[in-house]
């Protein structure tokens, strides 16, 4: 499989991007192995579920999302998405490999503050043999409706 055509065209019209390739994967420090780069600039996208909607929280690879904290910020009915529910929102896009672009896939996106300080960002491109790698500004550009905010803990 390559990049997800949703992902693809997306990028193509808002961002300047570049592609790598790498062994396939399954999980995203693993990744971050097999691309040569730190887990601090790999982004991964975790679909949570709030209020009967979705949302996609984007936090690097090296990190965890603190539950207890989200639950603080948004309330007690944030929680997890199910694998089943997260494969219907990103159905060009190989099992578990969610891309942190949730624009477009009609979601919402929280930003973890501590990818934004990332010289360069990396990250899955809806399958498990491409990484995605732009400068920290093109990312930017990708969240800028984002809410940007702490919400992870170092694994």
């Amino acid at each position: 499989m390559s990049m997800a055509p949703t992902l693809a065209r997306y990028l193509d019209q808002n961002v300047t991007y570049d592609t790598l390739f790498h062994e396939p994967t399954m999980s995203s420090m693993r990744t971050a192995q097999a691309g040569h780069i730190s887990g601090d600039c790999l982004a991964k996208g975790v679909v949570l579920r709030h209020n009967g909607s979705y949302l996609l929280a984007v936090l690097p690879a090296s990190r965890r999302i603190d539950l207890p904290e989200l639950r603080v910020e948004f309330g007690a009915d944030v929680d997890m998405a199910r694998e089943s529910e997260i494969d219907g929102l990103f159905q060009d896009c190989a099992h578990g490999a969610v891309p942190p672009v949730g624009e477009c896939y009609g979601l919402e996106m929280l930003v973890d503050e501590s990818i934004d300080r990332q010289p360069e960002i990396y990250f899955e491109a809806g399958d498990h043999t491409t990484l995605v790698h732009m400068s920290r500004s093109q990312f930017a550009q990708l969240t800028a409706n984002a809410r940007h905010d702490r919400f992870s803990l170092h694994n």
